[in-house]
């Protein structure tokens, strides 16, 4: 989960002179706490802002009760019902009327417990988004520590509630090991320090990996300019976009479930924020713990000790939860990668 919100840069290359006039506008609902996606989507989208052709919008999306950075250890677990279950938070006003015309859709997402964010949540439901994205290619772009694969599957249904097409994923992850990062992301959480302990790595996608994210909007620019959002292929394949790993699936699986289980009973407790909530978040957090020291060094036991039995089976996983992009690097020498 990926958490301070950062005032990006947003509309550029909005000239309406005769000589030059946006011939492709772009969308970007963004929702950003720690700033590291919003970093990300800038490097992204900083191509197609210095193309006269193209007109960038960047949509602010802004919780009516915005969530803090650090978090308070409560506040962080209490937005876990609401998350497992894609109950969407209120947002302050939209710019956006739904009205307007966007070629393409690029749409940023944190990963909240194993789901979308919130807030973009919100904006998927939003009627809105409802309007505008009916018919829209979309890219979506994750940044989280690296559990995606389920959030995407959620990701893919809400974009079908808005009859969007879905033409790119592109994932950032956390390269640490599976372990380390189950201590060191929630401790940026409720710290805000990417690092506090010097004996593990930092949390979050490392800098070289933002950096070389240009890839990306590079790539956007020319196939705009060739019209090739108007079709149905991948626009970002040959850039390793992305690199699944379908090992992790199994405690995706687990931990999902365990999210909506619990998410339930919580929600028949109360509200977000209500404080007859907090016993039972005690509750979870103890069997969470116990879960991530007992069944989840368990798992991935025995999935090493099964790998070489089911190497088709996750073969055809990754082909699966790589696409539509896919982790193939051919065409990384054209954009500086």
């Amino acid at each position: 989960m990926e958490s301070g919100v950062v005032e990006p840069v947003v509309t550029l290359n909005t000239t309406e002179s005769p000589e030059i006039r946006p011939v492709k506008r772009v969308l970007v609902p963004l929702y950003s706490q720690t700033g590291q996606l919003a970093e990300i989507t800038r490097r992204i989208i900083e191509p197609l802002q210095s193309d006269p052709a193209i007109s960038v919008h960047v949509e602010l999306l802004r919780p009516e009760h915005p969530y803090p950075f650090p978090w308070t250890f409560f506040r962080f677990l209490d937005a876990f019902p609401e998350s497992a279950h894609l109950v969407p938070p209120s947002l302050q006003p939209l710019s956006l009327s739904g009205d307007e015309e966007f070629d393409l859709v690029i749409l940023p997402y944190q990963v909240w417990f194993l789901a979308p964010s919130l807030p973009v949540t919100a904006f998927l439901r939003h009627p809105v988004a409802a309007r505008m994205l009916a018919g829209k290619p979309v890219v979506t772009v994750i940044a989280c520590r690296n559990m995606w694969m389920l959030a995407q599957e959620k990701m893919k249904a809400l974009l079908g509630d808005c009859g969007a097409r879905l033409l790119d994923n592109v994932v950032l992850v956390d390269p640490s090991p599976t372990m380390a990062s189950l201590l060191t992301t929630p401790l940026w959480m409720w710290t805000g320090r990417r690092q506090v302990l010097k004996a593990l790595p930092p949390a979050g996608v490392t800098g070289q990996a933002i950096q070389q994210a240009r890839r990306f909007g590079l790539a956007l620019r020319d196939a705009l300019a060739k019209n090739q959002e108007q079709g149905n292929a991948p626009l970002l394949s040959g850039l390793k976009a992305v690199d699944s790993d379908p090992h992790l699936l199994p405690s995706e699986k687990a931990a999902t479930r365990s999210f909506f289980l619990w998410g339930k009973l919580l929600r028949s407790v109360g509200g977000p924020g209500q404080k007859r909530r907090r016993p039972f978040l005690v509750l979870y957090v103890i069997f969470l713990i116990t879960l991530i020291l007992t069944v989840v060094p368990l798992s991935l036991l025995i999935q090493a000790l099964l790998r070489p039995l089911m190497h088709r089976r996750f073969a055809a996983l990754k082909r699966q939860f790589d696409a539509p992009s896919g982790s193939g690097t051919e065409r990384m020498s054209l954009y500086g990668n």
